[in-house]
C-alpha cells in the first residue's frame, strides 16, 4: 500500500483534531475523568498511608497499646488490603474508558494507518497518553492531599489531646501516586488492545462497537478469562481451608477475589448479554424499551463496561456489609442467640468505617459509569440522529437512553449483590474458620452467610439514584444535535 509522506498530503487526509498541538488529546471526552479516577486513587492511598502512620505514632506513646506491634502491623495490612483494591478499581476503570476511547478514535487510527503508521505505533501512543494522565493525575492528588494533612494536623492533634512529632509530607507517600501512574499506564496499554486489529480500510466507514458475533471470534480473550478465573476459584477454596487453621486464609482468599473478578471482568462481554436478555424483559415491550433493550444486547463490549463499574462498586460495599453482618450473627449464635450489644456495636462501628473506605473505590466505579456512559452517547451521534430521522421523537430518544441505563443498571446490580454476598462470606469463613467457637469450644467453625437488609437496601436506593443522575446529561446531548447534523459525521 502506497503511504502518503508529504506534510500536504497527509494533512488532506489526517481529520483536524489529529493536526491540533501535540496535547491537544487532553480534552477529549474521557481524559478529565481519568485524571480524576487517578487524583482520587492517590488522593485515598496518602490518606491510608498518613492515616498508618499517625495512629502508629499515637499508639506507640500510649501505655496500654505502646508495646504491642499486632495493632500496628494490622492497620498497616489492611491500609495495603484498602489501597490495592482502590487501585485496582482504578485500573479496571481506566481500562474500560479508554476501551471506549479508541472505539471511538477507530476512524482516526484507520486514517493514521493509511499514511504509514503502524498498529504498534499507535498502540504506543494511548499508552503514552495513558502515562500522562496517570501522572497529573497522581501529582494532583499526591499535591493536594499532603497540604490538606498539613492543615488538618494540628485540628487532629487538639481533637485527640495528643502531641505528635509526625510529620505529613514524607517521601513514603510517593508510593502511591507512582503506583497510580504506573497502573493507570498499564491500564491504557491493556484498553487500547483493540488498536492491533484497526485496518486502513476502517477509515471509510465510521466508529462502531464490536457486535457479538465479532467478539465471539476473539479467543485470547476467553483464554485468559478462565485461566484467571482457575487461579482465583483455587485461592478462593484454599483461602477458605487455610482459615480453618489460621485467619491468615483471609489474605489467601482476598488474592483469589481479584484473580476471580478479574476473569470476571474479562469475560463480561459474555456474562452479560444473557442477564442483559433476561432483565430486558422488565422494562415492557414499548418501541423505546425494546430499542433500549437490543442495543444493550446487540453491542455487548459498551454494555459490559458501564455494567462492571457498577457490579464492582455494589460487590465491595455489600462484601464488607455481608462479612460483618456474618460475624455478628456467628457471635450471636455462640452467646445462645442473645446478642451482645457491646460487641455489635464495636462491630457496627467498624463495619461503618470500613464500607466508608470502601466507598471511594465505589465513587470511582461511579466517575466510571457517568464517563462511559456519556462517551458513548457522544459517540453515537450518527445512530440517534437516524433514529430521530426514522419518526422517533426527542422525548423517545430520551426515554430509550434512560431506559438503556436503567437496563444495564439493574443487571449490574443484581450481578454484584450476588457477588458481594459470595465474596463477603468467603472472607468471614476464612477469617474466622479457625476460631473456636461455644459450647463445645471447637474448630474449625462454619460461618453461615448473614445478609444485611439496610445496607442492602441503601445500595439499591444509591445505585437506582447513581443511574438516574448519570443519565441526565447525556439525553440532553442525545436530542442536542438536529438529525442532518448528526447524520453528516
Amino acid at each position: 500500500m502506497t503511504t502518503l509522506e508529504t506534510p500536504a498530503a497527509a494533512n488532506a487526509v489526517v481529520p483536524e483534531p489529529a493536526r491540533t498541538s501535540r496535547l491537544a488529546w487532553l480534552r477529549e471526552r474521557g481524559m478529565g475523568a481519568t485524571i480524576l479516577v487517578s487524583a482520587i486513587s492517590t488522593a485515598f492511598g496518602v490518606v491510608l498511608l498518613s492515616a498508618t502512620g499517625y495512629l502508629s505514632v499515637v499508639l506507640a506513646s500510649n501505655e496500654m497499646y505502646g508495646s504491642s506491634d499486632t495493632l500496628a502491623a494490622v492497620l498497616t495490612l489492611l491500609s495495603g488490603i484498602l489501597l490495592a483494591v482502590a487501585v485496582y478499581v482504578g485500573a479496571i476503570v481506566t481500562a474500560n474508558t479508554f476501551s471506549t476511547i479508541i472505539a471511538g478514535r477507530t476512524r482516526r487510527i484507520a486514517l493514521m494507518r493509511l499514511i504509514g503508521a503502524t498498529a504498534r505505533s499507535q498502540r504506543s501512543e494511548v499508552a503514552t497518553q495513558g502515562l500522562i494522565v496517570g501522572a497529573i493525575g497522581a501529582v494532583a492528588g499526591l499535591v493536594a492531599t499532603t497540604i490538606a494533612m498539613v492543615l488538618a494536623l494540628p485540628l487532629l492533634n487538639d481533637g485527640l489531646g495528643v502531641t505528635s512529632d509526625w510529620s505529613p509530607v514524607q517521601a513514603v507517600l510517593v508510593i502511591p501516586a507512582a503506583a497510580v501512574a504506573l497502573t493507570t499506564w498499564i491500564a491504557a496499554w491493556s484498553g487500547s488492545r483493540r488498536v492491533l486489529t484497526v485496518t486502513p480500510l476502517e477509515a471509510l466507514g465510521g466508529s462502531v462497537e464490536r457486535s457479538r458475533e465479532e467478539i465471539a471470534g476473539v479467543r485470547g480473550r476467553k483464554a485468559g478469562a478462565i485461566v484467571l478465573g482457575v487461579i482465583g476459584v483455587v485461592l478462593l477454596a484454599g483461602g477458605i481451608l487455610i482459615g480453618l487453621l489460621h485467619p491468615v486464609g483471609v489474605l489467601v482468599a482476598f488474592l483469589g477475589g481479584l484473580f476471580s473478578f478479574t476473569a470476571v471482568s474479562i469475560s463480561a462481554v459474555s456474562i452479560m448479554p444473557p442477564l442483559l436478555k433476561a432483565t430486558g424483559r422488565l422494562f415492557g415491550k414499548s418501541v423505546t424499551a425494546r430499542l433500549a433493550a437490543e442495543n444493550a444486547v446487540r453491542y455487548p463490549e459498551r454494555s459490559s463496561r458501564m455494567a462492571i463499574g457498577v457490579v464492582m462498586g455494589v460487590a465491595l460495599v455489600v462484601m464488607f456489609a455481608v462479612a460483618a453482618e456474618s460475624v455478628k450473627s456467628l457471635v450471636t449464635v455462640s452467646g445462645g442467640g442473645e446478642p451482645d450489644p457491646a460487641f455489635n456495636e464495636m462491630i457496627d462501628t467498624f463495619s461503618t468505617v470500613m464500607m466508608c473506605l470502601v466507598a471511594v473505590s465505589a465513587v470511582i466505579a461511579a466517575v466510571g459509569l457517568v464517563n462511559l456512559l456519556t462517551i458513548g452517547i457522544v459517540q453515537r451521534k450518527r445512530e440517534l440522529g437516524l433514529l430521530r430521522a426514522l419518526g422517533l421523537t426527542a422525548a423517545q430518544i430520551r426515554r430509550m437512553v434512560l431506559i438503556e441505563a436503567a437496563h444495564v443498571t439493574v443487571t449490574a446490580l443484581l450481578f454484584g449483590l450476588v457477588l458481594g454476598v459470595l465474596y463477603g462470606w468467603v472472607a468471614a469463613q476464612s477469617l474466622l474458620g479457625s476460631v473456636a467457637m461455644p459450647p463445645m469450644w471447637l474448630s474449625p467453625t462454619f460461618v453461615a452467610p448473614a445478609i444485611p437488609l439496610i445496607p442492602v437496601a441503601i445500595v439499591i436506593v444509591a445505585t437506582a439514584a447513581l443511574t438516574l443522575g448519570a443519565a441526565v446529561a447525556p439525553t440532553r446531548i442525545a436530542t442536542r444535535t438536529a438529525p442532518v447534523e448528526a447524520l453528516s459525521e
